[in-house]
């Protein structure tokens, strides 16, 4: 029996699920910053404004408001994950509806796990920007948000104020970016004369820029939260 040719088949169909991995982990990133990008300039000056407003909350006080953050955090979660399952069903707004009760209503009860799951999401956003920033093979950036995701969620149960902490300078790191980038991108567009791209092309050709904002800011607010905390004796969990 001759293997060459079903060698050379299974070479073939090897490459094409090489290229394909590598096609469908580019196109998940490019969406993903394009969706970004997107939401952020639909924003005017004063929704720009309010969102860096909120952002600085939780940015620095996240340890004080951190249950009502957890339970707006996971009715949010719940909101995206049931319109991605409705959508496999074509009833989006059901989904959403009831994805976003059942979450919302679980979270008061069930804090400690809400905190673990929103330090995983945190953890799995940082850690798969970096995966990309770091030029490692896109098709495998899931990977990298995997390994952020556990680490994520373990450190809710080694130190949970850290946990705490994580996810809501996270939350505020991303409010804070999103309406610096639309007071930057409606200054470029409507106020100078003429118009310029430099934050789209850094926000594009830097693989860096991004996720380097995000780890920045989440770490500057677990600093900002580590100082203010010690100052305080109030705070139980």
């Amino acid at each position: 029996m001759n293997l060459l040719p079903i060698l050379a088949q299974t070479s073939k169909i090897n490459d094409y699920l090489d290229h394909a991995q590598i096609e469908y982990g580019t196109r998940y990133v490019l969406q993903a910053l394009d969706r970004i990008w997107e939401q952020t300039t639909l924003l005017t000056w004063q929704q720009a404004v309010l969102a860096i407003a909120f952002g600085v909350i939780p940015l620095m006080y996240g340890w004080r408001i951190y249950k009502v953050l957890t339970v707006i955090g996971l009715g949010l979660l719940g909101l995206y994950l049931g319109m991605w399952i409705g959508a496999r069903f074509d009833k989006v707004l059901p989904g959403a509806i009831i994805g976003a009760a059942l979450l919302t209503v679980l979270a008061i009860p069930l804090t400690r796990w809400a905190v673990s799951i929103l330090g995983a999401v945190a953890g799995a956003v940082i850690a798969a920007g970096v995966w990309n920033a770091c030029n490692l093979p896109e098709e495998y950036v899931w990977a990298g948000a995997m390994v952020g995701l556990v680490a994520g969620g373990m450190i809710s149960f080694i130190v949970f104020k850290l946990s705490v902490m994580l996810f809501t300078s996270f939350a505020g790191t991303s409010l804070v970016i999103v309406g610096v980038f639309a007071l930057i991108y409606r200054y470029e567009t409507f106020v100078m004369d003429p118009p310029t791209t430099h934050l789209n092309q850094l926000y594009y050709n830097n693989p860096w820029f991004l996720p380097g904002l995000f780890l920045a800011g989440t770490l500057l607010g677990i600093v900002i939260q580590l100082k203010l905390l010690k100052g305080s004796k109030d705070w139980s969990v």
